[in-house]
């Protein structure tokens, strides 16, 4: 449990277990931090810190991580973030898995830095399907009147601007589709159910990725749950430099 410094922008994260390192990036939104992989389906922090050495963190402006909000670059900002932590941390090439929002921080990871993420598991990715990017416009807002209650160094302009800047789209939003198309990393997609997570974006995802695969059903039952946590841990595994 530690704070880094990365300039103005300063991380919370923890780490656990030993082995191949593997960053986990949290559900929970624009609240992405590390006690939410409590409420997940399957939490990483509960069932792979004997397999893997596990990096978590709270993302930028959410629970203990605090920093500017980047209007001009939303996405990478929050990316960049995470491949400083690991660079502090002298970790270069790294396993990912991601929960919610963790998925699009994931493929934006995979833009953004693709010699280095060897494989990753999207855990009920989101995604805006027909209309359903007004689920993601209130819950951004939500978000930004909380911040802006502790944080009178953000203006109401500034807060606007990255909103929408970053939620302006469709798909995962924070890549396009022919991105997914493109990318060459192992992926392991468990689709989600409902409206934040639709089942089409999560196997559109395993349909366009090259090396996507899909595990479906996995959370309707428990039996399903506990293989899926086996699938998750031996699809890593298999992909771990030797």
């Amino acid at each position: 449990m530690a704070l880094f410094d990365r300039g103005q922008t300063k991380i919370y994260y923890e780490e656990h277990g030993s082995g191949f390192p593997l960053l986990l990036i949290a559900p929970g939104g624009m609240q992405s931090t590390v006690e939410m992989w409590a409420r997940a389906t399957i939490n990483p922090l509960a069932v792979y810190a004997e397999d893997f050495r596990l990096i978590a963190m709270d993302q930028r402006n959410a629970g203990q991580s605090t920093g500017p909000l980047d209007v001009a670059d939303p996405w990478g900002s929050f990316v960049g973030d995470q491949l400083a932590l690991l660079d502090h941390l002298g970790i270069g090439e790294f396993h990912v898995m991601g929960c919610c929002i963790g998925g699009s921080y994931i493929l934006k990871l995979l833009e953004q830095a693709p010699a280095r993420v060897v494989a990753a598991v999207l855990e009920q990715p989101i995604g805006i399907v027909g209309g359903s990017g007004h689920l993601f416009d209130t819950m951004w807002r939500s978000w930004g009147s909380r911040l802006m209650a502790t944080r009178p160094d953000i203006e109401a302009g500034t807060l606007e601007a990255f909103g929408t800047t970053m939620w302006d789209g469709d798909f995962v939003v924070s890549v396009p589709r022919d991105f997914v198309r493109s990318c060459r990393a192992p992926m392991l997609v468990l689709p989600g159910v409902d409206e934040y997570h639709p089942t089409a974006t999560g196997r559109e995802i395993a349909a366009l990725a090259p090396r996507g695969e899909l595990l479906e059903p996995w959370k309707d039952t428990d039996e399903h749950v506990a293989d899926a946590v086996d699938v998750v841990r031996q699809f890593l595994q298999s992909h771990t430099p030797r």
